[in-house]
């Protein structure tokens, strides 16, 4: 049988285009400075955002699943 998401499930899946933004939005990152540990700004800023897309991605697979899981009880 298919499984049909909850109605709050689309708050979760919103938060998968904050990491599409924050990467697609380039004037937002494209300068030098502030450095971190000798790294330009754009180069930790995207090393920034692999991390929370995984973090991200993790939380609304969680979510998702719970909602699913409270649905088969």
């Amino acid at each position: 049988m298919p499984k049909t998401p909850r109605p709050g499930a689309t708050f979760w899946r919103l938060l998968l285009l904050l990491p599409i933004v924050a990467v697609v939005w380039v004037p937002f990152y494209d300068h030098v400075g502030p450095t971190l540990w000798g790294w330009p700004f754009f180069y930790w800023y995207q090393m920034l955002w692999v991390l929370l897309t995984a973090i991200i991605t993790g939380v609304v697979f969680l979510m998702e699943d719970a909602g699913y899981a409270d649905d088969a009880r």
